[in-house]
């Protein structure tokens, strides 16, 4: 079926580089409306009904009125003059307030921008003064937008909101703060504008530069990148139509996640072609290019589908996870991978026909044989010392995996701590608890089909006042029909702190328990007890997700491999390189810089891209080091030819895909996932595919493929007739690295 497939592909070329082409750029401009209406920002909203802070949503939506997508912005209005507000003050400050909930505020477009493709943002925002400090040096004003905090739409509207609000206030001699999730994310976004275009530069360059070196060709440099686009604007489309079709509803962090994943396993794939593209088009130069295209693509399709679905079987498992902010990426990394890789199959076999052996123009290398180089130099080392290098190995790994003694789950939102926002919350908080703008809230219901009385609830409000760590509670808020309640506690802590959390888990949900009256449920909501049934539910799912996803990843090997051996010693590989990084990432991050903790999706995350992307390099050189063995000569010298032809393609492609994933440190919040998969691909890369693996192979021999150990072919009777040289015919093959 794969040769079916790229057979048909270098037959009509040119026709299927137009069709994805075609799909690429309207899918790709349909992405940003598509993938609006599939993704949500809201935490917990990826929590199971069973969760009591999701059950609280559920009651401020149906009871309250709460919007499921609501945000708030906190403004903080002072007098320029630092003196405290006046009675006139507060008047005038109530007044603009009015004013501004009036007023509609229109999203702004670029000229150039059709208006199908962007929804339109514009609304009224809910406005109302909520409080004022005690020595009077200012007065808060909530605002409520409707719309994710990460929609470009409502940031640009709040942006007006914003400009506006600040204007009105300044001409009455007012100055302004803003704070909230929303003021932190755009905030960040203005703050790291200029690192994320220099970021994505950086990227894109690394990928051409390291192209130009290793095939001395611009086109074969802007290649890889072109087709990725082009498939990659497909998938997306395709990740936002499924999401559509079934109801899932994506985090709003998947989309780029995605984007820098297609980017890496993509320029990844084409890289394998070209490597055996060129290998092939040497050993034979009287052959049509478009048929090398087709024999190479059937070759190496195996291959790039092997990899591609060891990634998504990973992925796939976390269709077992109850929170669904990994229930969901798992089906959306597996349906864009697999788009990937029907690209590979098909638009990357058809360019190769199409340019021919034009792709490597100026470049000369196809009309010569390449010499061993360093490459063939460090195969030699692995099979003379390979007792060194594994030891070697092994020591770094510990060494780094030893980072994760007292690791700790950070459950807050990341971003930028020296933001305009975080600095009025650090204002907000000198003068008022510090969860005054994102308070923890009890929701009551009448069990009974009565009514509720606040007085009926005054021991329920004194024992929570009573809790240490709760700094105020506000009086007690009931619905239109008077069978639900709301009491809002400022927790004295930071609403994204560890000890936020416990207190609404702890001490806030036992007095509840304790307190609540007769004929009466009550259910703790908010940032602070959200986060907190989050970390419960990752700690189940990390203990359900981890060992079915090696399990697959194992049988994957295992029918791949054709051995019991091989597959336990590279899952065993894996695995240290995989506590390994979050060793260093809980050293870096959690003991150098003092952050909380590490960012409480980076296990799962890091363990199945380290793990999945990490074998496809293992499965690399351990296919390559089994058929050399195939060959006449002792194990170690099979070791030596395969790390000398494989060095270049997994040395390549590691460096692709970590400096792909190195660019989404650009991003606010994200810098500890970048480092961390940035870091654990060149881990697998070069560690583990170049190291601890052939150094094993070439100490155990034939015996790593145990119980179908290869053997060479039986020495001949007669004198035989010199063969030419040895060409490798392996998927995996490579040429070496050029000297700059």
């Amino acid at each position: 079926m794969i040769r079916a497939l790229t057979g048909f592909s270098t037959r009509h070329a040119w026709k299927v580089i137009a069709l994805w082409a075609l799909l690429g750029l309207v899918l790709a401009g349909l992405s940003p409306m598509l993938l609006g209406r599939v993704t949500q920002a809201q935490t917990g909203d990826f929590l199971p009904k069973s969760y009591d802070s999701a059950a609280a949503l559920r009651i401020a939506e149906e009871r309250f009125g709460v919007k499921p997508d609501a945000t708030t912005v906190t403004v903080l209005v002072a007098r320029s003059d630092g003196k405290a507000l006046t009675e006139g003050d507060q008047r005038r400050i109530e007044a603009e307030a009015a004013e501004l909930g009036k007023r509609r505020v229109v999203m702004p477009r670029k000229e150039d921008e059709p208006a199908f493709l962007t929804p339109d943002r514009s609304q009224t925002p809910r406005v109302a003064p909520a409080m004022t400090a005690p020595d009077r040096s200012f007065e808060l004003i909530s605002v409520e937008l409707t719309g994710s905090a990460v929609d470009e739409g409502v940031q640009e509207v709040y942006r007006t909101f914003r400009d506006s609000a600040r204007e009105r206030f300044a001409d009455a001699g007012m100055r302004t703060g803003f704070t909230g999730g929303l003021a932190e994310t755009v905030d960040s976004t203005d703050d790291n504008r200029t690192a994320a275009l220099v970021g994505s530069s950086l990227t894109i360059g690394l990928i051409v530069l390291l192209n130009v070196l290793v095939f001395r060709s611009v086109l074969a440099a802007v290649l890889p990148l072109l087709a990725v686009t082009f498939i990659s604007g497909v998938a997306t489309g395709a990740v936002a139509g499924a999401a559509e079709l079934t109801g899932l509803k994506l985090d709003v962090s998947t989309p780029g996640l995605i984007a820098v994943v297609l980017l890496g396993i993509g320029v990844d794939y084409l890289l394998f072609l070209l490597f055996r593209f060129r290998e092939h088009l040497r050993a034979r130069p009287e052959q049509p290019a478009r048929e090398a295209a087709a024999e190479v693509s059937g070759r190496v399709g195996t291959a790039i589908t092997s990899a591609a679905l060891t990634i998504v079987a990973a992925f796939a498992t976390l269709g077992v996870a109850t929170f669904g902010q990994f229930r969901s990426l798992g089906p959306a990394i597996a349906v864009a991978v697999l788009v990937m890789l029907l690209g590979s199959l098909t638009l990357m076999p058809a360019l190769l026909a199409a340019c021919g052996r034009k792709i490597f123009w100026p470049s000369r290398s196809l009309r010569r044989e390449p010499r061993g180089g360093v490459a063939a130099r460090y195969g030699a080392f692995v099979a003379r010392r390979p007792l060194a290098l594994l030891l070697g190995s092994v020591v770094l790994l510990g060494a780094l995996a030893a980072g994760m003694t007292g690791v700790r789950m950070d459950y807050g939102q990341g971003g930028g701590s020296g933001t305009a926002a975080a600095a009025t919350a650090a204002e907000i908080s000198r003068a008022l608890p510090a969860g005054v703008s994102d308070p923890t809230t009890v929701y009551v219901t009448a069990d009974d089909g009565g009514t509720l009385d606040p007085a009926r609830l005054n021991g329920l409000s004194r024992a929570l006042a009573g809790v240490e760590g709760v700094g105020q509670v506000a009086d007690t808020v009931l619905n239109q029909d008077r069978r639900a309640a709301r009491i809002d506690l400022f927790l004295t802590a930071d609403p994204q702190s560890a000890r936020a959390r416990e207190l609404a888990s702890g001490p806030v949900r036992a007095a509840v328990a304790a307190h609540t009256p007769a004929g009466t449920s009550a259910h703790v909501g908010g940032t602070a007890a959200i986060f907190a049934d989050i970390a419960v539910a990752v700690d189940h799912d990390l203990t359900i997700v981890f060992p079915v996803a090696a399990a697959l990843i194992a049988l994957i090997l295992l029918l791949l491999l054709r051995s019991l051996l091989a597959p336990v010693v590279l899952m065993l590989a894996v695995g240290l390189g995989f506590a390994a990084t979050l060793g260093a990432a809980t050293l870096l991050f959690q003991h150098v810089l003092d952050e909380p903790g590490v960012n409480f999706t980076l296990p799962l995350v890091l363990f199945l891209f380290v793990v999945a992307l990490g074998t496809d390099y293992n499965i690399l050189i351990t296919d390559r080091i089994r058929e050399e063995m195939h060959h006449p000569g002792p194990a170690r010298s099979a070791v030596a030819r395969a790390v000398r032809h494989t060095t270049p393609a997994i040395a390549t492609a590691g460096l692709v895909l970590a400096g792909s994933f190195a660019s989404l440190a650009t991003t606010p919040g994200s810098e500890q996932i970048a480092f961390s998969l940035t870091l654990g691909i060149l881990l697998s890369a070069v560690v583990l595919s170049l190291g601890l693996v052939p150094a094993l192979a070439a100490l155990l021999g034939r015996a790593l493929w145990w119980p179908l150990r290869p053997t060479p072919p039986p020495a001949p009777t007669h004198t035989p007739t010199p063969a030419p040289a040895y060409t490798p015919t392996s998927t995996y093959t490579s040429t070496r690295v050029p000297t700059p």
